[in-house]
């Protein structure tokens, strides 16, 4: 079989490691790649993929004003690859490059819908775009259940035309996490032996950080030392959030902008939370899978992915929506009560490992570009 060109549009993303884990582990018999990134300077993924010296072209994108010569540019590029696929991430990587791909005669064009409801609940107006997207794709990965479900039940897509490829993850990330990579974060960080409650989330109330805290705060009741760590710790409702957090002592909270060492990261936290507020807020929530991947006992609410795997007292302890007093005492469970922990942690990794593989991911999305 003669390997197809295939070219990557992505927009506004300065790392993507699930591209780079594709780059390194595809089958590279099956495609030739190339990549157009919409950015407006330079990106680690571009940096990643001018290493293993694969064609590209960055088009300076700062919005919508640029969206003319940003579809030239890239029917130019599309035209000289004599691309065969084109694969779109994120919204407009998905404006551009299927307008460009189906101006370029590219038979196969295909986009990965990373979000569910967003537009429908926030901004209704958009919704015109996901439909002429839709419409332009001859193909469309939908990430979990939910996005597939929206696609085809509220924007009327063909289910023919909806491929459901769940995220895949490099198992070895998260759990075979060296001693000394955990003794470095712990020590960038200032954590030690005391108890440490992980969120992984930005600071949005969708997120429902907002009832974490108050549970975190009846947590230092019973262990004065604990620390509340909060990645990505940056958002629309960051001045919000950090007001509620006004009277939890500084030695008790840890805030990481930015980590590269994802899996120490979790390797190094005795319990995990995340409790979006909707069971439809995320599209999938790879953050569930991150930390069962690295065998963190975790709270959740039931939203994107989860709601297709997790299950109380299984894989994770499951609790209402917006509720703090149910936070609070899972964390409880989890702090006092091993035997649960380590069966959660053991079942956690099963699950995760079967249905989250990169392996898994590459798998369908090649079935995908050959068929």
């Amino acid at each position: 079989m003669t390997a197809k060109n295939l070219t990557y549009i992505v927009s506004d993303m300065s790392k993507m490691i699930a591209l780079e884990w594709i780059i390194d582990y595809r089958d590279k018999s099956l495609t030739n790649l190339s990549f157009i990134f919409l950015n407006k300077g330079d990106s680690e993924i571009e940096a990643f993929v001018q290493q293993h010296k694969l064609p590209f072209i960055r088009i300076p994108y700062h919005g919508k004003k640029d969206l003319p010569k940003a579809i030239w540019q890239s029917f130019r590029f599309l035209r000289a690859q004599r691309t065969e696929i084109v694969h779109c991430h994120l919204f407009d990587a998905c404006m551009v490059g299927l307008t460009a791909a189906r101006m370029a005669g590219v038979p196969k064009r295909i986009f990965t819908r990373h979000y569910a409801t967003y537009h429908h609940v926030y901004f209704p107006k958009a919704v015109k775009y996901d439909r002429f997207m839709n419409a332009m794709a001859t193909d469309i990965v939908a990430i979990s259940e939910l996005v597939k479900r929206v696609l085809i039940k509220d924007e009327q897509v063909p289910e023919s035309k909806v491929s459901l490829v769940h995220h895949g993850f490099l198992l070895s990330e998260y759990d075979n996490v060296t001693k000394e990579r955990i003794a470095h974060f712990k020590s960038k960080y200032g954590l030690g032996a005391e108890p440490v409650i992980g969120v992984v989330a930005r600071y949005t109330l969708l997120k429902g950080i907002q009832f974490i805290i108050p549970a975190f705060k009846q947590l230092l009741q019973h262990y004065p030392d604990a620390k509340l760590l909060i990645a990505n710790s940056h958002g629309n409702d960051e001045a919000y959030l950090k007001g509620l957090m006004q009277d939890i002592p500084a030695q008790n909270i840890v805030e990481v902008k930015y980590e590269r060492d994802m899996g120490a990261l979790y390797k190094s936290l005795s319990a995990y939370v995340h409790v979006p507020i909707y069971d439809h807020i995320e599209a999938f929530g790879q953050t569930y899978v991150e930390a069962l991947m690295a065998r963190i006992p975790s709270v959740f609410t039931l939203s994107g992915v989860a709601s297709e795997f997790i299950v109380h007292e299984r894989n994770a302890l499951v609790v209402p929506f917006e509720d703090a007093g149910a936070i609070f005492e899972a964390l409880m469970r989890l702090l006092s009560d091993k035997d649960l922990c380590k069966q959660l942690e053991n079942q956690g990794y099963e699950d995760t490992r079967k249905l989250f593989s990169l392996e898994r991911m590459i798998s369908g999305l090649e079935k995908l570009y050959i068929s």
